[in-house]
Order: C-alpha cells, then sequence, then structure tokens
C-alpha cells in the first residue's frame, strides 16, 4: 500500500527507467508510459521496446513518420490567415529572451512574415547572463516587449507558501508565465499566441503532441473560488493576509465569458516546425545575440538552458528531491533523443551532477523567500518520499540510481 505520508504525490512504487533516456517513471505531470510490447501506432525502435518512455517513442516518431514539409506549409498557411497589413502586430510570442523564445519571435517574425509581440512574465531575480539576453532579445532580435514585473511582495509570498507547503517554488511564477500571453492577448486586441514546443513531447501522452493548438480551459475560470495558487484557494489567502483580490489580476485567467468573445488561438510552433533545443540555441546565438552562460548551470552540464532567473537552480533541485529526478537527468534525456549524446555519456553526466546542490544562489534563494537555512533543510527533508530516498548515517541517497540498473 501507498504511503500518503512519504509518497504524496502517487507516484509508482517501483522505480523504472527508460532504456532509451535517463527519464524514469516517476517524471511528474505526465503520462509517461514503458511500453511491454510493439503497437502499430509507432516504429520500430532501434533497441527492444519494452521498457521505453513515450518522450523517446514520439521522438521515434518526430524523426521518421512527421512530414515536416507538409506542417511547414500548414505553418505558412496559419500564418496568412492571422497576418495583418496595417502593421498591427498579429501574434504574441511569451517568453524570456532565452533561446526558446528567441527562436520563436526571430523566425516568426524574418522567416515567415509575423509582426510578434513579445510579452515577458519577470523572472523572480534575474541573473546577470539572463538580463544580457532580455536585452539582446529586444535590441539584437528586434521586437518590441512587454515586460511585465509583478508585486513583488506578494510574489515572494507566494513562491514562500509554494515552497514550504508543496516544495515547488516555481509554481506561482510558472502561473503568471502561463496568463501572461492570453492577458496581453487581450490587452492589445490580437488573436494569436505562438508558444515553442508542445512539452507533451517530453513525456505526456503522445497524442497529444498532434494537437495545433491546446484546450485553453486552464487560461480560463467561472468562479474566483475555484482558482488555487501555491496550494491554497485565493479566498483562503485573502482571509490570512493583508491582500486584496486586485493584487491578484496578473495571474487569474480570463473569465470564460471573456474568451468566449476574444476568440484566442494558441499555438505550438513545434508542432509545425521540428523543434530541437540545442538547435534554437545555435540559431538563437547568430540572430538574437543570446549568451550561453560562461560556467554550467549546477546541477547539470549545460551552458545555455534556463539561466535567467536565480530562483531557477532551487526548482530543479526541488525536483530531484520530490520524483528523484534533478536538471541533468532531464537536459541528458533531451540530448540523447535528439542524438547530441549516447544514453552512456547522458548516465554519466547524470552520475557527475544531478545531486549537486546550486550554492552559488543559496543566499539569494534565502533571503528570496525570507526563511533560514535550517528552515530549508526541514522542508527538503520533509518532502523526500521513502520509495526514493534512505539516510545512511546522515547522508541522503537515492535507492534507484540509473547507473547502478
Amino acid at each position: 500500500m501507498t504511503d500518503k505520508k512519504t509518497n504524496f504525490l502517487g507516484l509508482p512504487e517501483k522505480v523504472v527507467f527508460c532504456k532509451c533516456c535517463t527519464m524514469s517513471n516517476q517524471r511528474p505531470s505526465s503520462v509517461i508510459e514503458f511500453k511491454n510490447k510493439q503497437t502499430e501506432s509507432k516504429p520500430t525502435l532501434k533497441i527492444n521496446d519494452e521498457g521505453v518512455c513515450s518522450a523517446c517513442e514520439y521522438q521515434e516518431i518526430k524523426d521518421n513518420k512527421i512530414n515536416w514539409e507538409e506542417r511547414e506549409k500548414e505553418l505558412k498557411k496559419l500564418c496568412d490567415s492571422y497576418r495583418k497589413s496595417d502593421g498591427n502586430y498579429d501574434c504574441i510570442v511569451p517568453g524570456s529572451g532565452g533561446k526558446d523564445s528567441s527562436f520563436t519571435a526571430h523566425i516568426l517574425k524574418y522567416k515567415y512574415g509575423m509582426n510578434p509581440l513579445t510579452v515577458t512574465w519577470a523572472p523572480h531575480k534575474y541573473t546577470e547572463i539572463g538580463w544580457k539576453n532580455f536585452e539582446n532579445w529586444i535590441h539584437v532580435g528586434g521586437f518590441d516587449n512587454v515586460l511585465f514585473t509583478p508585486n513583488g511582495v506578494l510574489h515572494r509570498y507566494l513562491t514562500k507558501i509554494a515552497f514550504l507547503d508543496l516544495l515547488h517554488p516555481f509554481q506561482p511564477f510558472i502561473m503568471g508565465q502561463k496568463m501572461i500571453g492570453p492577458l496581453m492577448a487581450k490587452q492589445f486586441n490580437i488573436n494569436l499566441i505562438f508558444y515553442g514546443e508542445n512539452q507533451a513531447e517530453y513525456g505526456n501522452d503522445i497524442k497529444d503532441n498532434f494537437k495545433k493548438n491546446f484546450d485553453n480551459s486552464y487560461y480560463t475560470y467561472s468562479n474566483l473560488s475555484e482558482i488555487i495558487i501555491a496550494g491554497k484557494k485565493i479566498d483562503e489567502i485573502l482571509k490570512n493576509t493583508k491582500f486584496k483580490i486586485g493584487d491578484f489580476k496578473p495571474y487569474l485567467p480570463l473569465n470564460k465569458k471573456e474568451v468566449a468573445n476574444l476568440n484566442i488561438d494558441y499555438q505550438y510552433l513545434g508542432y509545425y516546425l521540428k523543434w530541437d533545443p540545442q538547435e534554437c540555441y545555435y540559431y538563437a546565438s547568430e540572430h538574437t545575440g543570446f549568451q550561453a552562460n560562461t560556467e554550467r548551470t549546477q546541477g547539470s552540464y549545460s551552458k545555455y538552458s534556463g539561466i535567467d532567473d536565480r530562483i531557477d537552480w532551487f526548482h530543479y533541485y526541488t525536483t530531484l528531491i520530490k520524483f528523484g529526478l534533478g536538471r541533468a537527468s532531464y537536459d541528458a534525456a533531451q540530448e540523447i533523443r535528439n542524438k547530441k549524446i549516447t544514453r552512456e555519456e547522458g548516465i554519466n553526466l547524470v552520475k557527475k551532477y544531478d545531486d549537486e546542490f546550486p550554492i552559488n544562489y543559496f543566499k539569494d534563494f534565502l533571503e528570496y523567500i525570507d526563511i533560514s537555512e535550517n528552515i530549508f533543510w526541514e522542508t527538503i527533508d520533509k518532502f523526500r518520499p521513502s520509495h526514493l530516498w534512505e539516510n545512511k548515517n546522515g547522508k541522503w541517497t537515492l535507492k534507484n540510481k540509473i547507473w547502478e540498473t
């Protein structure tokens, strides 16, 4: 029986690693399925199909089954239907000026003739390289941008309770990041929003990857009492704090009646163009002045992924605690699928970096959410699932390691 105190997320008790990449069945927010037999819906893999995750399965489909020339024709047709001839913005591209949003905005504008308005939900605390890349996105890439920075007192509070109650310090940021596109679409009367890749391709149900756009129900609400942020209902936060409902405006989805009138089309560029994060990096470097960091990200070997926010490091550290998967696991998995490294190389990188603590920004994180180091570690240890972690002689270690399987 699952121990709810130690496996609060209802994760599979038996840890299984994909035979193709470095991902496991503990990955959250997914329908990551490890296939046990061949099905007609996918091509034959180069190795035994048993134990292959859905992300690797979809990569085989991307490589062998999708006609990307036809998909690009669909993209051109879509752009033609929304392109404006009067100089007004015809689409929105949410992003931070990282490699993915830089690629998305630039290729839409300079290859497909769109006029995107880029919109940014500000990081918790910019890194130096993050701010530099944001400026380059605008000044080198050549885009108009709306930089939205939420109420700092509220955002710090929400980040704090999300960490203490959920061990998910990025949850409020993700909520705001998702909302900024629709909110700006409403503000500027723009009917098309382009996101980069569909997150489903990293391990969700395969059929979700074949959606040109996606269900916008996440972006709507009927009643404020339905909305939960940082693990709490807004009504509860209002009752126990001095914040007002107006303070939450940037986080709130659009009312369902508003959405019906606005008729916003949410699209994934990754449906039309074969998505490869490393190729996005090369493109952004050439066309928008995007620069990798001078040092690798702690917890991984990468120098160019998710480098704009000092709190980002702790988002991935908490995924290591909750799911046994740190940043190196995620980075290596996608690079294995895109044939940048071998699985053996990926496993070695996970072994070397995955459980590395992000000490460089530890002080920044503690100050940002106003907690002590003791409270930090008490919270971390409280959320370690017992089927993933064990304490040996006062030191926590993962029970299941990919390099030992």
